[in-house]
């Protein structure tokens, strides 16, 4: 089989439909023997699943009773996947025309390659990063002091980059993220450890580490609606990016690194604590950004 498609879901209403209808366009002229699809359902209380399994009979789907997190969602059906390559794909994403050709025949091209992924769009077609430089402590530092408009440091030139050419790169953004079965084999699955966020950071550091090639391709171009589920639930899922990123550092890191870290988020967010907390007064809308720096700060000791 050519290439595994894997999406987790959890209520994401119409989009994963939608979704689904943009695979069937791209691998119309495929044979069916070539393309395997799993949608991984993390306990959704809407209907997503049963309206999108109803359309798309094609796709095999996987039940859990409960959220297991997105990093072991995916690793539930990538162990059940035979394809020379797999996608993971965000159900808020629609690939647009020969997309997966696109990504596929390239990673045919380029055997040194162990992952690669798309230009991503938002929905007004305007840029989205769909990359970016492995993110040490300096450089999250950097990016959340607003530096990188000055030089950046935490993120890539994408709008001064050419759409014609590849261009090799560190982490690769996880909406769209297609892995040479080979590669992922050799350094391992998603670490479900984290539960929302960081897995692809992870992941793309121990593809370099093995000397696996990462890549962005932009003649590919997948739309992302962009963070339809972790918005149901955005102050608890805005402290889990940061849990998860505290984790990273520990990982590769150690407890030096991880301290060093939560220092420099700990500057960076005080300043931010106190400027929103003095907008509130004239600014209602700031209240609950305040509620949610308070927290993260508080939260800061014992991640």
């Amino acid at each position: 089989m050519k290439l595994s498609i894997v999406i987790v879901n959890w209520n994401t209403g119409t989009l994963l439909q939608q979704c689904l209808h943009s695979i069937e366009a791209n691998v119309k002229a495929w044979s069916p023997q070539d393309v395997e699809t799993f949608i991984v359902d993390n306990a959704s209380k809407d209907d997503s699943l049963a309206l999108a399994c109803s359309a798309h009979p094609w796709a095999q789907a996987i039940e859990n009773r409960e959220n297991v997190g997105f990093a072991r969602a995916n690793n539930q059906a990538l162990s059940l996947c035979s394809g020379q390559y797999v996608l993971l794909l965000n159900p808020d994403t629609e690939l647009l025309p020969d997309a997966l050709e696109t990504l596929v025949a390239f990673m045919d091209d380029h055997p040194e390659g162990g992952a690669c992924g798309p230009r991503l769009l938002n929905a007004d077609g305007s840029l989205q990063p769909s990359c970016h430089p492995l993110l040490t402590p300096g450089r999250e530092f950097w990016r959340l002091m607003f530096l990188d408009y000055l030089w950046p440091r935490a993120r890539y030139p994408l709008r001064r980059w050419g759409l014609e050419t590849a261009r090799s790169v560190e982490v690769i953004k996880g909406a769209c993220f297609l892995l040479r079965r080979e590669a992922l084999d050799e350094v391992g699955l998603l670490d479900d450890r984290y539960f929302m966020y960081t897995e692809e950071m992870d992941l793309c550091h121990r593809l370099l580490r093995a000397g696996w090639e990462l890549y962005w391709l932009p003649q590919a171009v997948v739309v992302h609606y962009g963070e339809v589920s972790s918005r149901q639930v955005a102050e608890e899922m805005y402290i889990q990016l940061y849990r998860s990123k505290m984790q990273f550092h520990r990982k590769f890191g150690g407890v030096w690194r991880a301290t060093y870290f939560r220092l420099l988020l700990f500057l960076a967010y005080i300043p931010r604590l106190f400027w929103v907390a003095l907008g509130r007064s004239f600014f209602p809308d700031l209240t609950q950004r305040e509620r949610t720096y308070r927290r993260l700060l508080t939260e800061l000791r014992t991640m």
